[in-house]
């Protein structure tokens, strides 16, 4: 049993850091040169008539915005790393329609942000002192962790950002492949929710391929005036994420205002 529990803790931190390497890879916005203007869809009539034409903010005024461990009880905040961001044009899809789904999935803002920021967000596991050391190791590998991205926009660019990954969500519904970097990864399917938040949001149920087993992941990308804040969460624990990190998301959204 001890021999099982020790092969599995092994195979899940693999399988941990081939994800985050991958499905929760990274953006640069686009002062700092990422490639913009993938997957992006025109805007629907309701959402060209919702605000007027707006001004993005900055790098620095997205540092302030997103989400801290001050905002959080029970979750560990961290800035990402040189190694976790990457350019858009290195997270394709085979189908060009769901980029907007893998890009949001990636530290990556869909469409064509001005600025970013991004967090790395762990929920702290619960302890417990009878539990064995290995079987302590395999609970924490199965804590939630979620990739927070904010992109600003200009004019209309957040309303038709979000289009486009509601759209994708719509176009892609039976899955679709993305590469990021040299990696290929299997999204077997993309099931759209219902989660509420911000001033509009589109939310997922995704279903990945990750050497074999099943993968349950949930998505969520929300507006607030010319900012959207996407919220990509996976866990290796049975099962997968079973809801949407509302605590996180309702703490980021109060700091949007």
């Amino acid at each position: 049993m001890r021999t099982s529990i020790r092969n599995a803790a092994v195979a899940a931190t693999a399988v941990s850091l081939a994800l985050l390497a991958t499905a929760c890879g990274g953006g640069e916005s686009a002062d700092k040169g990422k490639d913009a203007g993938k997957g992006s869809a025109a805007p629907s009539a309701s959402a060209t008539s919702e605000a007027p034409a707006a001004k993005a903010l900055s790098d620095a005024e997205l540092e302030k915005l997103i989400v801290e461990k001050a905002d959080l009880k029970g979750y560990q905040v961290q800035k990402t790393e040189a190694g976790d961001v990457v350019p858009a044009s290195e997270v394709v899809t085979e189908k060009a329609s769901c980029a907007p789904i893998a890009h949001a999935m990636s530290f990556i803002s869909p469409g064509s942000p001005a600025a970013s920021a991004e967090r790395q967000v762990l929920a702290e596991p619960k302890k417990d002192a009878t539990a064995d050391p290995e079987e302590a190791l395999l609970g924490a590998l199965g804590v939630e962790m979620s990739a927070v991205v904010l992109g600003s926009y200009d004019g209309q660019g957040a309303q038709e950002a979000l289009a486009s990954v509601k759209k994708a969500g719509a176009e892609c519904a039976d899955g679709f492949t993305v590469s990021h970097k040299s990696e290929k990864n299997k999204v077997l399917k993309v099931d759209t929710e219902s989660f509420t938040a911000g001033e509009e949001a589109a939310s997922f149920t995704l279903t990945s391929d990750l050497e074999g087993e099943r993968l349950i992941s949930r998505l969520v990308v929300l507006r607030q005036g010319n900012t959207l804040a996407s919220f990509s969460t996976v866990s290796f624990a049975p099962g997968g994420v079973k809801e949407f990190p509302k605590a996180l998301i309702d703490a980021q959204v109060k700091k949007l205002g």
